[in-house]
């Protein structure tokens, strides 16, 4: 697999593995607060990145159904934001492993 290959490979099992996140958070809103506390957390230790923090921060904020959609797509700046993601642990490693597979088999042709 060439680098171009990895990149794209990388860059669609970020934007599936969040659109699994935005069905998760369709059944469970509350999932939503978590999020947040964790975006909290990043802004009071400065960490990661103050932008990406403060990105997330105004994201969270918006109607759930505009937060949906933002996850799923396939913009620069939700790319970028994807991989600082507040999101972490809510997709199972059975599930985050199934989309991983997946991807590559759809990348790959």
């Amino acid at each position: 697999m060439t680098s171009v290959d990895s990149h794209q490979l990388a860059r669609e099992r970020s934007r599936s593995l969040h659109v699994e996140v935005a069905e998760r958070l369709r059944r469970d809103p509350t999932l939503v607060e978590q999020a947040r506390a964790r975006v909290r957390g990043w802004v009071e230790q400065g960490s990661p990145a103050l932008h990406y923090a403060l990105a997330w921060q105004g994201l969270l904020d918006r109607p759930l159904e505009e937060l949906l959609g933002a996850l799923q797509e396939s913009s620069e700046s939700m790319h970028d934001l994807r991989q600082v993601s507040p999101f972490a642990g809510v997709v199972d490693a059975r599930t985050r492993w199934r989309i991983h597979r997946e991807v590559r088999e759809r990348v790959s042709g």
